[in-house]
């Protein structure tokens, strides 16, 4: 009697608010409507949103070809005026531009405390210092001792290089180093297994590994598999000493070392061409094994170009850099970074923000203490982040929760039409935009599909300028890139400055050029970011790449539609997709986007078996909101338990049904049984590339009995 009371009158002042809000927000609009209209011009947004991207330039009934109305921009047109084609030459010009300004950003580690935890487990915590400064002349001056001490060490002019650690200044200096001798860096992601370590080192046939403290021991554990090798050179850490021991005949040189040589040495440089080769760098290897993509200073320098084209970069911004520089995505932002005067401070996912695993208590996280402005983003992050937001809200009272909804929602509605919302933003989402520092302008999201409810939510709630990219390694990382004004979601943009995109029908899966309301297709892109190849894979090379109308082009496998103002969405992918028993075709990378968004979800691979009427599901489930679940459930247990109880099971399967209804899923893309897998996928366990993408064969093979036994229920 008195709990149905209760909540009867909580339900009641939650009404009288959400009235009160309402009737607040109306006299709101009125007073302030003409200011905002006469102030931020919101017709110029919408207008700038709908305009024209691309152009048809060729089409027929088996394919269509849009290239970007963009013109070049200022640095676009300096580049071409000063005849800076490769990355060498890129980064001479930039110092004689930038001198003293803050370059390369390091913070200071000042020790390291076990703090225990309320469940009596022990953590390694950093206490962290300020950021430490290279200024641009000090970043070339140690990139030229570098490349001058690699050539002391052994390495010839054109030699290939391995480097394999975590992105840092030290990462950028090395191959800046290595490019001024025109040798090739193999890139190699440092959460790769021992496996994928041992196919790039050998199959580029290196002498010298560039590494890291924290990598010796993975290097030490396979040298029996890289007879080739024998230099390392490692980046020291700030506070333990180095064991280099149980190398053989290997010699082991740190970093501070090299540079030391490099500095006495009177080797000349023997810079690059334009078609030199500046990185070998290996795809993420989620269809097989990775393959070794050739990429030319041309292939990077015309990326860059299109990346000032289209991005909104200022010399007063500031990077904070955490990505793998072994992915040609960061890299490449990063190298657009130098080439326009913006400072980059590296960070780790573990030291990113006040509530990271290494953050001891009372120490700041890296983008409190460095207030970056622009930030390089893959899915998987904004997904996590967007969890974190609504767990926050979950756990607020209903009265929070209610007006949360209602500002989120008022905001989606202004933003829509063009206007901003200073005053709620200062009130309510610029306390959530403190997460990452607080000065988060632009955010640029590439390296797989971003889910349109992520893409708002994040827009929104951190007030940025949330851009989404799309492109390959194949591609030099460009492609498409969303226009800073475009208010759409889900779509990656239109082709940049400098490629064509073309789409090609697929019969196979009823994707052609001629499908109504929008052209549909195999995406196809052109242009001077597109790669000469694969590392020592002549037939592969030829059946992915074919010269064309004077451009090179490469076959992405990837599924697209193009919008009539000339701006692309991914709408599948041609190994995601599955034909079930009654004849409905159902991509798996679509689902697994729009469930990974739950907040049970950590991560999922979607499986269809052609000769059944519905697909199933493998999910890695997120510990904390599983226990909560079971919590109020009434059931018990550690978390292994739990993901093998069958009620608990029933009940994950129930809420992500709910969830996909939400996001507009056929009844037929909705798994019909699910699996909660106990360990998390990472790179070490083969079943998630480096980049974290999920190694589809890898993963059903493992879990083919879990498989069998949902089909068979």
């Amino acid at each position: 009697m008195f709990i149905e009371e209760d909540v009867s009158m909580e339900s009641f002042w939650i009404h009288v608010a959400l009235s009160a809000l309402k009737s607040f927000s109306f006299v709101y609009d009125v007073i302030t409507f003409p200011i905002y209209l006469i102030l931020q011009r919101p017709w110029k947004t919408r207008v700038m949103s709908r305009r024209a991207k691309a152009k048809i330039v060729n089409m027929d009934d088996t394919q269509i070809t849009y290239r970007s109305l963009t013109q070049p921009k200022e640095t676009h047109i300096k580049l071409l005026q000063e005849k800076i084609d490769t990355l060498e030459k890129m980064f001479k010009y930039v110092v004689k531009i930038h001198t003293t300004k803050r370059c390369l950003g390091t913070r200071e580690i000042l020790g390291e405390e076990d703090e225990v935890q309320d469940n009596g487990r022990i953590f390694k915590k950093y206490k962290l210092g300020e950021y430490k400064w290279r200024n641009y002349l000090e970043t070339e001056s140690q990139a030229t001792y570098f490349g001058r001490g690699i050539r002391e060490v052994g390495v010839k002019s054109r030699e290939n290089v391995v480097v394999f650690a975590e992105t840092r200044a030290e990462w950028m200096i090395a191959a800046h180093g290595l490019f001024k001798h025109s040798c090739p860096i193999v890139t190699i992601y440092a959460t790769l297994g021992e496996e994928g370590i041992t196919h790039g080192i050998t199959e580029t046939e290196v002498n010298t590994v560039v590494t890291s403290h924290e990598l010796l021991p993975k290097l030490r554990n396979i040298l029996p598999t890289i007879p080739k090798v024998n230099t390392i050179i490692f980046f020291e850490d700030q506070l333990h000493k180095t064991d280099t021991s149980g190398f053989g005949n290997i010699r082991v040189i740190p970093f501070s070392q090299v540079l030391k040589m490099g500095v006495d040495s009177k080797i000349d440089e023997t810079p690059p061409s334009t078609d030199d080769v500046a990185i070998i760098m290996y795809t993420s290897g989620s269809t097989g094994t990775p393959k070794g993509v050739l990429l030319t200073h041309a292939n990077c320098l015309g990326t860059m170009k299109s990346f000032c084209d289209a991005m909104p970069i200022y010399s007063e911004d500031v990077l904070i850099g955490f990505l793998p520089l072994a992915h040609v995505f960061e890299l490449i932002a990063e190298s657009v970074c130098l080439l326009s005067g913006v400072p980059i401070g590296y960070s780790t996912p573990n030291t990113l923000i006040d509530s990271s695993t290494k953050i001891m208590k009372g120490c700041k996280g890296d983008a409190t203490i460095l207030k970056p402005t622009c930030m390089t983003t893959v899915p998987l992050i904004l997904d996590r982040i967007s969890k974190g937001i609504n767990d926050k809200v979950n756990k607020g009272s209903a009265l929070q929760k209610v007006i949360f909804k209602f500002a989120y929602n008022y905001k989606a509605k202004w933003h829509r039409r063009g206007y901003k919302t200073p005053f709620l933003d200062r009130l309510i989402f610029k306390k959530i935009a403190r997460l990452m520092g607080g000065n988060v302008r632009l955010l640029v999201s590439g390296g797989a599909p971003l889910s349109a409810d992520t893409h708002e939510q994040i827009r929104l709630c951190l007030c940025v300028d949330m851009c989404q990219g799309y492109g390959l390694t194949e591609t030099t990382a460009g492609a498409a890139v969303m226009d800073r004004y475009d208010m759409s979601y889900g779509r990656v943009g239109a082709p940049t400055s400098i490629n064509d995109i073309k789409l090609i029908n697929w019969e196979e899966g009823n994707y052609r050029v001629t499908n109504k309301p929008y052209p549909q297709g195999e995406i196809v892109m052109g242009g001077e970011n597109v790669s000469i190849g694969y590392y020592k894979l002549p037939g592969k090379t030829a059946e992915e790449f074919f010269e064309q109308d004077g451009l090179r082009w490469f076959r992405t496998g990837d599924i697209g539609e193009i919008h009539p103002d000339g701006v692309l969405k991914i709408i599948d992918r041609k190994k995601d997709l599955v034909k079930l028993q009654a004849g409905e075709y159902v991509s798996l990378g679509k689902v697994e986007t729009e469930m990974k968004t739950c907040s049970l979800v950590e991560n999922v691979c979607v499986y269809g078996d052609p000769s059944k009427t519905y697909c199933v599901a493998l999910v890695v489930p997120v510990e904390k909101v599983l226990m909560e679940l079971a919590t109020s459930l009434g059931i018990t247990g550690d978390f292994e338990e739990l993901c093998s109880n069958s009620v608990i099971e029933k009940a994950v399967l129930k809420e992500l049904a709910e969830h996909a209804k939400k996001s507009r899923l056929q009844k037929y893309e909705i798994p019909a049984a699910i699996t909660l897998c106990k360990d998390v996928w990472s790179p070490d366990m083969g079943l998630v590339t480096a980049a974290f993408k999920i190694k589809r064969k890898d993963i059903q093979e493992r879990y083919k009995a879990e498989i069998n036994r949902m089909y068979a229920s």
